[in-house]
């Protein structure tokens, strides 16, 4: 007998979603940038991927995401699989759309108020 789909767990659903995104800091996705990516894909229960040019990365390897040498104004793609991949690529897209929480826009990093 065949199990009935309506009393299935909906919570272990593996969902599967990509979303293109602008690097919009200053320094690119470097050191700093890539590590709070990691702390923050870390936190999901998803895989991630991140695409540039055609070479893609783990989204939890530092190393990997600053080999895509993704500077200002370089769109990558994001990709994540799992559980939790809906909610990993909204965080990851709140984290790049807000240029990763850098203070650099106007080129004066760790002198908040100076413009």
């Amino acid at each position: 007998m065949a199990p009935d789909p309506s009393s299935s767990d909906c919570s272990n659903i593996e969902q599967f979603v990509a979303q293109r995104m602008r690097i919009c800091n200053q320094k690119g996705l470097h050191a700093r940038a890539s590590a709070r990516f990691v702390r923050t894909a870390e936190q999901f229960d998803a895989q991630v991927s991140v695409t540039k040019d055609g070479i893609s990365v783990g989204g939890t390897s530092i190393m990997g995401l600053m080999m895509l040498a993704a500077g200002p104004g370089s769109s990558i793609l994001v990709k994540a699989s799992g559980r939790q991949a809906r909610q990993v690529l909204d965080a990851l897209a709140s984290l790049v759309d807000c240029g990763f929480d850098e203070d650099d826009l106007s080129g004066n990093v760790g002198a908040p108020g100076l413009l």
